[in-house]
C-alpha cells in the first residue's frame, strides 16, 4: 500500500522544517563514531579502573576483540514496573557472554512513580525527573567504554529520558528492553467506581484501598493504557525494542528469552562487526511519525505530546502540535484499552496486540514500512511475534485478523475514524485534548468559567457542593514554570461524578491530565502558561467558555485584553520535596507545545 499523502505530507513537513538541526546532529554523531570503540583510546589506568571488578569477563574486556554492552537501568523495588529489572543484569551479562561479549552495569538513573506522588507535592518534580533521567544516563555512559547501549526502563518519564540519552550518545547501537505488565488484577472500570464512590462518600478509605491494592497487585506495568504503556507501544513502532516485546508478563521464560535475544542482538550491531546500526539511523523523522501514528491508533497517552517533541529534538528533529493534529486526522482509532474501554494491555495483547496493529497500520499505508529498527530493516518485521520453541526463541507470522473486535479492529473497521487526540487554538492559547474516551455528546461545552489556581481548591469546591452546574473549570499556574506541571489526574473521580450528575463539564488548565484521562473533556498543556502571563491569568468567574473538540477551538468571549494577569504567591511551589533544588529547571523550562524542556 502506498504511504498515505497526509503522513507523507507531515512526514516531508517536518524533515524539511528540522533540516539543519537534523544535518548539525548527524554530522556529530558521525565524528563520535569516527574513532571506532571506544575503549580502544582509553590509557591503561583508565581501563583497569573500568575492569577492576569485571571478575570473568576481566580479559574479555582488556582483550577489546569482543563488544561490550553498557546497561543504563532504572531499577528500583519501590516500583511494580521496574522491580523486575533487579534481575536483569545477571540475565544479560551471562547473555552477552553466550554470544562472545560483555555487559557491564553502566550507571542508574532515578524513576519515580506518579502513582505514590498524585496529588503530592513530589508531582511537581515528576515531568522534570525526565531531564534528570537524560543527565543520569549521560554520566553513566561518558566513560566511553561501551560498544553499546541497553536500557531497562518503562515508565512515564523514565522512557522519554532515556530516548533523549540514546539520541545524544546516538552513534552507539541501542537497545530498549521492556519489564512487561503485571497480570491482570481487579478491572480499571470497577476500581474506577470505587473511586467515584470514595469521592461522594459512599464508601470509606478501607474499601478503597482493598480495590486499589487488588488492581495494583504485584510486578510490572500498570494495567491500564496510561503513559507507561504508551511507552511500551511506542519503542515497539518505533523500533527500539524486538517485535512483539513490548506485553510479555515478567518472570516467564518469554521474557527471560526475549531479553537474552535483545543483547545478543544489539552486540550484533556494533562497530566490531559487519552490521553497524547506530541509534541515530533508527531515531529519524520516519520512526518519529510512526510514533505518533501508533499514539493515535491506539489512544494513548495525552503525555507523549509533551514528550515526543523533547526526544525528537535530542535527534535533530523538530516536532509541532500541527503534526499531531494532522497524523490524528488520517490516523484511525483502532484499540479500545482502559481508559478507552473496558480491556487492559493484557487483552489488549491477547486480541493481537502490536504485531497485528502495525500490519493493519502498514497495509492502510499509515506508517513508514522503509526504517530502520534493532531487529533489521524494514518495520514488517514487526507484524511477527515470539514464540518459544523447545526453549528456542522465533519469531512466527502474527494474526491476521483480530481475536476480539470489541478490544483492536481492523484500520477499515475502526472505534472511530479519526485519531484519539485533536490539537486546540483560541484565544485562551494552544492546547490538546483526548477525545478517544469522551463521548460525542460531551466533545462541545460553552459554559461558564469557575477559576481556581490550585487542585486542592478545585476539591474543596467539590466537597463543598459548590459545583452544582454546568462549568468549565480552570485550573490555572499549573505548567513547568509555575511547578513543574504537574498531573492532575487526582481530578479525575470528582469531575467524573459532576459528569455523571447530568452536568456539562470541562476542564482548561495548562497542566497536565495523564495518560489515565478519561471521559472529562480536559484541555490541557495550554500554551503560553499563565505563569508566563498567557490568556489563563486573565480568566475570571464567570467569563463564558466555548471548547469544541470537533473544530479544535478553545475560547472565551471575555475581553481579557482589558485585564490586568493575575499574580498568585507561587513561593509553597519552591520548597518542600526536594522542589527547591529543581528551581534551575523551572527558570529555564520552554514551553510544554516544544515537550517543556530545559535539556534540548
Amino acid at each position: 500500500m502506498p504511504l498515505d499523502a497526509t503522513i507523507a505530507r507531515v512526514t516531508d513537513t517536518i524533515v524539511a522544517r528540522s533540516s539543519d538541526m537534523r544535518r548539525n546532529y548527524l554530522d556529530r554523531m558521525r565524528r563520535a563514531a569516527e574513532d571506532g570503540p571506544r575503549r580502544a583510546h582509553l590509557s591503561c589506568s583508565n581501563q583497569a579502573h573500568a575492569y577492576a571488578a569485571s571478575g570473568p569477563d576481566k580479559e574479555t574486556l582488556a582483550g577489546h576483540r569482543a563488544p561490550n554492552l553498557g546497561i543504563v537501568t532504572a531499577y528500583n523495588d519501590m516500583l511494580s514496573a521496574h522491580q523486575p529489572f533487579e534481575r536483569f543484569p545477571d540475565l544479560i551479562r551471562a547473555a552477552a557472554r553466550n554470544a562472545g561479549g560483555t555487559a557491564q552495569v553502566a550507571g542508574g538513573v532515578p524513576a519515580m512513580c506518579d502513582g505514590v506522588t498524585q496529588g503530592q507535592a513530589g508531582m511537581e518534580l515528576s515531568l522534570f525527573s525526565r531531564d534528570v533521567i537524560a543527565l543520569a544516563a549521560g554520566v553513566a555512559l561518558s566513560h566511553n567504554t561501551f560498544d553499546a547501549a541497553a536500557y531497562l526502563g518503562v515508565c512515564d518519564k523514565i522512557v522519554p529520558g532515556l530516548v533523549i540519552a540514546a539520541a545524544t550518545f546516538g552513534h552507539l547501537p541501542t537497545v530498549f528492553i521492556p519489564a512487561g505488565p503485571m497480570t491482570s488484577g481487579l478491572p480499571n472500570d470497577e476500581k474506577a467506581k470505587v473511586r467515584q464512590k470514595f469521592a461522594t462518600g459512599e464508601v470509606d478509605r478501607e474499601a478503597l484501598m482493598r480495590a486499589e491494592m487488588a488492581a495494583y497487585h504485584g510486578p510490572g506495568t500498570c494495567t491500564f493504557y496510561g503513559t507507561a504503556n504508551s511507552n511500551q507501544m511506542l519503542m515497539e513502532i518505533m523500533g527500539l525494542h524486538l517485535p512483539g516485546a513490548s506485553f510479555v508478563n515478567p518472570g516467564t521464560p518469554l521474557r527471560d528469552a526475549l531479553t537474552a535475544a535483545a543483547v545478543e542482538r544489539v552486540l550484533g550491531l556494533t562497530q566490531l562487526g559487519n552490521a553497524y546500526t547506530p541509534a541515530c539511523s533508527i531515531l529519524d523523522e520516519r520512526a518519529f511519525v510512526n510514533g505518533m501514528v501508533g499514539l493515535m491508533a491506539t489512544g494513548g497517552s495525552t503525555n507523549l505530546v509533551i514528550h515526543l517533541p523533547a526526544m525528537a529534538r535530542a535527534a535533530g528533529i523538530l516536532l509541532e502540535p500541527e503534526d499531531f493534529d494532522a497524523v490524528s486526522s488520517v490516523t484511525p482509532l483502532m484499540a479500545r484499552i482502559y481508559p478507552n474501554g473496558l480491556a487492559d494491555v493484557n487483552h489488549f495483547h491477547a486480541a493481537g496486540g502490536m504485531g497485528y496493529l502495525i500490519g493493519e497500520l502498514l497495509e492502510a499505508g499509515l506508517l513508514h514500512g522503509d526504517v530502520t529498527t534493532v531487529a533489521g530493516p524494514g518495520l514488517a518485521r514487526y507484524t511477527e511475534e515470539p514464540k518459544l520453541f523447545e526453549d528456542a526463541l522465533d519469531w512466527v507470522p502474527g494474526p491476521r485478523d483480530s481475536l476480539n473486535d470489541r478490544i483492536l479492529r481492523p484500520h477499515a473497521e475502526p472505534f472511530q475514524p479519526t485519531g484519539g487526540l485533536a490539537q486546540l487554538r483560541g484565544n485562551l492559547g494552544e492546547g490538546v485534548i483526548k477525545t478517544s474516551a469522551v463521548k460525542d455528546e460531551h466533545r462541545v461545552i460553552e459554559a461558564p468559567a469557575r477559576v481556581f489556581d490550585s487542585p486542592d481548591a478545585v476539591l474543596a469546591a467539590f466537597k463543598a457542593g459548590e459545583l452544582t452546574g454546568d462549568c468549565v473549570i480552570v485550573l490555572r499556574f499549573q505548567g513547568p514554570q509555575a511547578n513543574g506541571m504537574p498531573e492532575l489526574h487526582g481530578l479525575t473521580p470528582a469531575l467524573s461524578v459532576l459528569l455523571d450528575r447530568g452536568h456539562r463539564i470541562a476542564l482548561v488548565t495548562d497542566g497536565r491530565m495523564s495518560g489515565a484521562s478519561g471521559k472529562v473533556p480536559a484541555a490541557i498543556h495550554l500554551s503560553p502558561e499563565a505563569a508566563a502571563g498567557g490568556p489563563l491569568a486573565r480568566l475570571r468567574d464567570g467569563d463564558l467558555i466555548r471548547l469544541d473538540a470537533q473544530a479544535g477551538t478553545l475560547d472565551t468571549t471575555a475581553d481579557l485584553a482589558a485585564r490586568d494577569p493575575a499574580a498568585p504567591d507561587l513561593s509553597a511551589n519552591r520548597h518542600g520535596t526536594g522542589r527547591e533544588l529543581f528551581q534551575l529547571f523551572r527558570d529555564r523550562v520552554g514551553e510544554a507545545r516544544h515537550g517543556a524542556a530545559s535539556l534540548v
